[in-house]
C-alpha cells in the first residue's frame, strides 16, 4: 500500500476530473484504489471539504416555525378578537385574549420544534446510504459523510451519492434526466478520457456518474470527486436557492395575472389551506369555515340588541365568536402526529411523509411482493436437476449462508417429476453425493461432466459472495438473496466463484470466503487460492450483461484459458432461459447436444411443475461457447455489446429449486389483515406454482378452494401475461380481481393498482426495485423495503419498512388507524364543546334584564377559560391513548370522508346539545329556581348589587361546562361502547374499568387537575368577580354536580343508542368470505363430485 500525504495540498477546486484517466484521479485525489481511504484520511477531508448535502435539509427553520403558529386561521381569529378588545378599551378580555395567543403559540412551536426534529431524524433513518471501500474493507455509510477520493460501489437501484469518476462499468446505465433533462438511461464507459482543449457538455461525460442520478442497469465502481454543493447537481441546488416560493412570477402571464396568483398563493399560504398533510388543509379550511359561522353568530348578537352596540354587547359578540373556534386543534394535532410517528420507528417503520399516517387507517388492499416480505428472504437450494444426469438434493441445511452443513445426495438419471410419480421403493439414493463426485465413485453410466459444467455456470453468473467473518466466525453474505443461495451451493461443492476466476482474493475480507472442508479437493480448492501467484486462474471476465426485470435473466461471459473459449453462462427464470436455448442434453445416454424441440419443453416444464408445487422458485441455466480464435475485432464488440446476440441458441443445462420459507409471522398477519376488512394480494416474479403453494401456506388463498365459486377459483392465480393481455373493461368485469398474480412485470403492478382505484379500493403497494417506483407512487400508500428496497424505490414511498417484514405493515395500518381514531376523538370532543357553548350563548341572548338588554349567561373569559384550559390538555391526551381493544376488527376508515365522518358529525352535534342542555339547566335552576328570575342590570362588564345572582348563576354553569368538557374527553375514547366498559370481553370485570382510566395517565390528570381547578378560579378573589365575573357559590355546587350527572347519564344513553343501531354494523367483513358473493349460483354446488376435480387453479384465463 502506497503512503498516503495530507489532504491539505489537494486542489478541491478542479473539475475537469473527465481528462484524467482513473489511475490520474486518484493520483490527484491521493487516494489508494485497492484500500481506499483510511479513517484519519476520511476524517480530515470530511473537516475540509464538509457533508455531502445539498443544503440545510437538516436544520431546524425557527423563523418559519414562528410564522407558521401565527399565521394560520385559528390564531388569527383570536388576534382580531384581541384587537377589538383593546379597541373599546375592555383590557381584561383582551389580556386574556392576548395570553390565549401567546400560550397557544408557545406551546405550538415547542411542538413543531419536536416535530421538526423527529421528522429530521426520520430522514436519517430513510437517507440513502453509500458502499464504500475504507481501510481495504468494504462499508455501508450515510451518503453525507462521503468525501473527495473515497472509492464507492454503485449497483441497479442506487442512487448515485457523489460525482464519480468511474474506475470500472459493468453494463453500467445510469438515469441522468434530474440532471441534463435526458429521459433515456445513459451508458457509462469508464475507459473514456477527454481532451482538455476541448469543451466536454456533462451530459457527453460518459467516465462521471453524477450525484443524484439512478443506476438503472449494471454496477460500477468509481472515485468520488465531488461532493455537496460541488456536485453538478449542488450547482443546479445553489442557483434554484433563490428561486421559487408564492410569487408568481411567469413571464407568459400578465402582471395582472402575476399579482393574481400570488395574492391568492399568499393568502392560502398565511390560513394554511394550499400548504402542510391534507389534513392539516381540511382543518384550516374547517376554520375558515367556523370563522364565517362566528361572523355570523356575532352579527346575530347584534341583531338582538338592534344593533344598540355597546362595550358590553361588543364583548359578548366576540365571546360567541370565539366560541366557535377550536383554538388548541392545530397544536393537538401536530403533538399527535409527531408522537405517532416516533411510534412507528419503534415498530419498524419509518414515515417519509405525514400524510400517509391519515392515509394508512383507510386502506382496504395490500399489494405485496413475496420475496424478502411475506418470506425470510434468505433462500435455501433444495433441489437441482442436470437432464441426463439427475436430481441432487439439499437436506438438514437451514443456515441460508452456512456452507459447510446439511446432506447432499443424489438420485441417478431421474428427473423430479420421475423421481415425484415412481413407485418402485428403491431409485438408487446416492447418499455423500459431495466427496463421491470428486473421489470419482458416482454410478458408471452417468456424465459427470454434465454436472461440472452446470456448476461452473451457476457459480460464473452470479455476483454474490459468501463469507465467514474472521472474528465472529459467522457466515455472512453480499448479494441479491436467490444468487447468495446459488452461491450457497457452489461453496458446499467447493466451488465459489473465487476459485474459478481469482476476483478479490487479494482482499483479506474476500480471502476468507474459503469454505472449510474436510475433502481433499476442498483443500486443494484453498491451497489454489492461496497460491495464487503460483498459477493461473481458469476463467477471467469478459463482459456481463447485468439481471434485467423485463427480461428476467442474467449472463456473464468468460474467457476459458484452458479450453482457450469464450463462454456464455446465464441464469434466470425458467420461461426467459428457455425461449433462448436451441439445445440440450436431455436424450438418454446422449453426451452431444441435440436440438432442444417443443417436446422437450414440455418435458422440462413438468419438472418445474413438480418442484413449483412444494414451494420452491426455479431458475434454469443454459451456456454457449465461441472458440477465441475464431472471434475477430467485429465478433469480439458483438460479444460484449448486443445482449440479444449473446443470449440466443443457448444450450440448456438444467434447474435449480430454491427455497424461501415464509416468515412464521406472516400468515398471523394476513389473518389479522383479513379480519380487520382488508384484503392481502401477492405480487411476484416466481412462477405460479410456488406462488400459490406459499400463498396458501400463509392464508392469502384460501386452503379449500372447493368451497369457493369455480368461475372465482378460475382466476385467484393469474400469470403477469394473462392480467396484462385484458382489457381494461375485461379487468372491471372480472368477479373478483386476482389474490395471486406470478411472473409479475412492474407494469403488471401499475395496471392492478388502477384496477383497484377503478373498484374504489384503497391500496397499499410494497416494492423494493427501481422498476417499482411507479407503482409505489400511483399507490394511495407506497410501501418501500429499508434493507433490500432501492434508493429510487424509498424517494417514491410513503413509508418504509426498516426491517422489510410484512408484519410491520400490520404495525404502520393499526398505528394508522389508532392516529385517526384519536384525531377524531379530540376533534370530536373540542369541536362539540364549541357547538356547546355556541348554542348556549345564543340562546342566553333571551335573557334580558329590566333595561331591555340581554344579561350573559357566560362571560368572554370564562368562554376562553373552557376553549383553552379545559379542552386543550384532555384534547392532547386522547390524542396519546392506546389503540381501542376492536380497532383491527373494524372496517378500514372512509378515504374521502376522512376524519370528518357522518357519526363524527352527528356526535358533535348531540353531545353539544346535551351539554348546552345541561348547562343551561343548571344557570336556570340558579337563576329562576331560588332567585325569581333577576337578571340585574348592568352585570355584562361589572359586579353591581343587583348582580348577585346573575355572577352566582354564572358560576353555576361555568362548573357545569367545565366539568362536562371533561367528561366528554372520558367519553369519546370510545365513540360506541360505554365508558364503564370499554372492553366487555375482560376476564376482570370489576377492576378493568380503574385499568382502562389509569392507562392514559396525561388524559387522567388533565382531568383530574382541570377538575379540582374549577374550585380556585370560582373562589379566588378579584379573579372571580373582576377577572371571570362571577361569585363563590354554595348550594349551587350540588346543582353543577347535578347537571354534570346529567350530561354523563345523557351520553351514556346516546351511546347506547348508537350500539343498538350499529349492532352487526360495526364489524369488518373478511374478504375471504366476500368471495363466495361473487357468483349467482349456491358456492356449496363446488361440493359436488362433478365440480371439485375442477377446482385446481387453471392458468390459461376462459374468455
Amino acid at each position: 500500500m502506497k503512503e498516503h500525504k495530507g489532504s491539505s495540498s489537494i486542489d478541491y477546486e478542479f473539475a475537469a476530473f473527465h481528462t484524467l484517466s482513473s489511475a490520474e484521479t486518484a493520483g490527484f485525489l491521493k487516494t489508494d484504489l485497492e484500500n481506499g481511504l483510511t479513517k484519519q484520511e476520511h476524517e480530515e477531508r470530511l473537516k475540509e471539504v464538509g457533508d455531502n448535502s445539498l443544503g440545510d435539509d437538516a436544520k431546524i427553520d425557527y423563523k418559519g416555525i414562528i410564522v407558521h403558529q401565527v399565521c394560520n386561521a385559528m390564531i388569527l381569529v383570536l388576534f382580531i378578537s384581541m384587537v377589538i378588545s383593546f379597541a373599546i378599551h375592555d383590557w381584561i378580555t383582551g389580556g386574556v385574549i392576548a395570553f390565549v395567543v401567546g400560550v397557544n403559540v408557545v406551546i405550538g412551536v415547542y411542538q413543531e420544534y419536536n416535530a421538526s426534529k423527529t421528522m429530521n431524524s426520520l430522514k436519517a433513518l430513510s437517507s440513502s446510504n453509500a458502499h464504500i471501500l475504507r481501510n481495504g474493507k468494504s462499508e455501508n455509510l450515510e451518503s453525507k459523510d462521503v468525501v473527495p477520493g473515497d472509492i464507492c460501489y454503485v449497483k441497479v437501484g442506487d442512487t448515485i451519492p457523489a460525482d464519480l469518476r468511474l474506475i470500472t462499468a459493468e453494463n453500467f446505465e445510469t438515469d441522468e434526466a434530474l440532471l441534463t433533462g435526458e429521459s433515456l438511461p445513459v451508458s457509462k464507459e469508464a475507459n473514456s478520457i477527454y481532451s482538455a482543449d476541448e469543451e466536454t457538455p456533462v451530459g457527453d461525460r460518459l467516465n462521471i456518474a453524477f450525484s443524484s442520478s439512478t443506476v438503472v442497469k449494471g454496477r460500477a465502481q468509481g472515485i468520488v470527486i465531488k461532493t455537496g454543493l460541488n456536485t453538478e447537481i449542488g450547482k443546479v441546488a445553489k442557483s434554484l436557492k433563490d428561486i421559487g416560493g408564492i410569487v408568481s412570477k411567469d413571464s407568459s402571464k400578465s402582471k395582472l395575472e402575476n399579482f393574481w396568483i400570488t395574492s391568492k398563493q399568499t393568502v392560502g399560504a398565511f390560513l394554511g389551506t394550499t400548504t402542510g398533510t391534507p389534513l392539516h388543509r381540511k382543518l384550516s379550511k374547517l376554520a375558515i369555515l367556523l370563522f364565517g359561522i362566528a361572523v355570523i353568530f356575532a352579527i346575530v348578537v347584534m341583531a338582538s340588541q338592534k344593533f344598540n352596540v355597546d362595550r358590553g354587547v361588543a364583548v359578548y359578540a366576540i365571546c360567541v365568536a370565539l366560541s366557535m373556534i377550536p383554538s388548541s386543534l392545530v397544536v393537538v394535532l401536530t403533538i399527535t402526529m409527531s408522537a405517532g410517528a416516533a411510534v412507528m420507528v419503534s415498530r419498524n417503520v419509518i414515515v417519509r411523509k405525514l400524510d400517509s399516517l391519515e392515509a394508512l387507517g383507510a386502506v382496504n388492499d395490500i399489494c405485496s411482493d413475496k420475496t424478502g416480505t411475506l418470506t425470510q428472504g434468505r433462500m435455501i437450494a433444495r433441489q437441482v436437476w442436470i437432464p441426463n444426469f439427475g436430481t441432487i438434493t439439499i437436506n438438514s441445511s437451514n443456515d441460508s449462508f452456512n456452507p459447510t452443513g446439511g446432506e447432499i445426495n443424489y438420485i441417478p438419471k431421474l428427473s423430479p417429476h420421475e423421481y415425484y410419480h415412481n413407485e418402485t421403493e428403491d431409485v438408487g439414493i446416492v447418499q455423500n453425493f459431495k466427496n463421491k463426485y470428486y473421489d470419482n465413485e458416482l454410478p458408471e453410466n452417468v456424465n459427470v461432466g454434465l454436472f461440472s459444467q452446470w456448476l461452473e455456470t451457476a457459480t460464473l453468473a452470479n455476483i454474490a459472495t459468501v463469507f465467514q467473518d474472521r472474528d465472529s466466525l459467522e457466515w455472512k453474505a453480499h448479494g441479491d438473496p436467490t444468487e447468495i443461495a446459488i452461491q450457497v451451493f457452489a461453496s458446499k461443492m467447493d466451488l465459489p466463484r473465487h476459485a474459478l476466476t481469482g476476483e478479490g482474493v487479494k482482499q483479506k475480507e474476500q480471502t476468507e470466503q474459503r469454505c472449510d472442508s474436510s475433502s481433499d479437493v476442498g483443500d486443494e480448492i484453498e491451497n489454489t487460492v492461496k497460491g495464487k501467484d503460483e498459477m493461473e486462474f481458469k476463467f477471467s471476465k469478459t463482459a456481463e450483461f447485468s439481471f434485467d426485470s423485463t427480461i428476467k435473466r442474467m449472463s456473464a461471459i468468460f474467457l476459458d484459458k484452458e479450453q482457450n473459449t469464450q463462454n456464455v453462462y446465464t441464469k434466470g427464470a425458467f420461461e426467459s432461459v428457455l425461449s433462448c436455448c436451441k439445445y440440450w442434453y436431455g436424450k438418454d445416454n446422449q453426451d452431444e447436444m441435440v436440438p432442444f424441440t417443443e417436446q422437450d419443453v414440455q418435458q422440462v416444464k413438468q419438472n418445474i411443475d413438480v418442484l413449483s408445487l412444494g414451494g420452491l422458485r426455479v431458475l434454469a441455466f443454459a451456456k454457449k461457447s465461441w472458440k477465441n480464435d475464431e472471434i475477430d475485432d467485429k465478433m469480439y464488440t458483438r460479444i460484449t455489446k448486443d445482449r440479444s446476440f449473446v443470449e440466443k441458441d443457448l444450450c440448456f443445462l438444467g434447474l435449480i429449486g430454491i427455497y424461501d420459507p415464509p416468515r412464521s409471522e406472516t400468515a398471523g398477519a394476513v389473518k389479522k389483515f383479513h379480519k380487520a376488512g382488508i384484503n392481502v394480494r401477492m405480487l411476484t416474479g416466481d412462477f405460479p406454482g410456488t406462488a400459490k403453494a406459499i400463498a396458501q401456506e400463509v392464508g392469502i388463498l384460501p386452503t379449500n378452494l372447493y368451497h369457493y365459486p369455480k368461475e372465482v377459483v378460475d382466476i385467484m392465480v393469474m400469470t403477469g401475461i394473462q392480467f396484462d393481455n385484458l382489457s381494461s373493461d375485461e379487468i372491471d368485469n372480472l368477479p373478483v380481481l386476482p389474490l395471486v398474480v406470478a411472473r409479475c412485470s412492474p407494469q403488471t403492478k401499475v395496471r392492478m393498482i388502477e384496477a383497484l382505484h377503478r373498484r374504489e379500493k384503497f391500496c397499499a403497494m410494497t416494492g423494493d426495485g427501481v422498476n417499482d417506483s411507479p407503482s409505489l407512487k400511483l399507490a394511495n400508500v407506497g410501501i418501500a423495503m429499508g434493507i433490500n428496497g432501492s434508493d429510487v424505490a424509498k424517494d417514491a414511498s410513503d413509508i418504509v419498512l426498516s426491517d422489510d417484514n410484512f408484519a410491520s405493515i400490520l404495525n404502520a395500518v393499526e398505528e394508522g388507524r389508532r392516529m385517526t381514531d384519536n384525531i377524531q376523538k379530540f376533534v370530536l370532543q373540542l369541536l362539540a364543546c364549541n357547538v356547546a357553548q355556541a348554542i348556549y350563548l345564543i340562546v342566553g341572548l333571551v335573557f334580558q334584564s329590566e333595561n331591555g338588554e340581554s344579561t350573559f349567561p357566560l362571560s368572554p373569559v370564562e368562554v376562553l377559560w373552557v376553549i383553552v384550559f379545559t379542552s386543550c390538555f384532555p384534547a392532547m391526551g386522547l390524542g396519546l391513548e392506546k389503540a381501542g381493544p376492536d380497532l383491527m376488527e373494524r372496517p378500514p376508515n372512509d378515504s374521502k370522508s376522512g376524519i370528518f365522518t357522518w357519526e363524527v358529525i352527528i356526535d358533535m352535534f348531540a353531545y353539544g346539545l346535551i351539554m348546552a342542555g345541561s348547562c343551561m339547566g343548571s344557570f336556570t335552576s340558579v337563576i329562576y329556581g331560588n332567585d325569581n328570575g333577576n337578571l340585574g342590570i348592568g352585570c355584562n362588564s361589572s359586579y353591581n348589587d343587583t348582580c348577585t345572582d346573575v355572577f352566582r348563576a354564572r358560576s353555576t354553569a361555568f362548573s357545569t361546562m367545565t366539568w362536562c368538557a371533561l367528561i366528554l374527553a372520558w367519553e369519546v375514547i370510545d365513540m360506541r361502547r360505554s365508558f364503564f366498559r370499554m372492553q366487555p370481553e375482560t376476564d376482570r370485570p370489576f377492576t378493568q374499568f380503574f385499568i382502562d382510566v389509569w392507562s392514559n395517565q396525561f388524559l387522567f390528570w388533565s382531568i383530574v387537575i382541570g377538575f379540582a381547578g374549577t374550585f380556585p378560579v370560582v373562589y379566588i378573589p378579584v379573579i372571580n368577580d373582576k377577572v371571570f365575573l362571577h361569585k363563590p357559590i354554595g348550594y349551587e355546587w350540588g346543582l353543577a354536580f347535578a347537571f354534570t350527572i346529567a350530561f354523563w347519564i345523557g351520553a351514556e344513553m346516546y351511546k347506547y343508542a348508537k350500539r343498538l343501531y350499529f349492532r352487526n354494523k360495526s364489524m369488518a367483513e373478511d374478504p375471504e368470505s366476500d368471495l363466495e358473493k361473487k357468483a349467482a349460483r349456491d358456492p356449496f354446488e363446488a361440493y359436488s363430485t362433478s365440480t371439485t376435480m375442477m377446482t385446481e387453479v387453471q392458468l390459461p384465463l376462459k374468455v
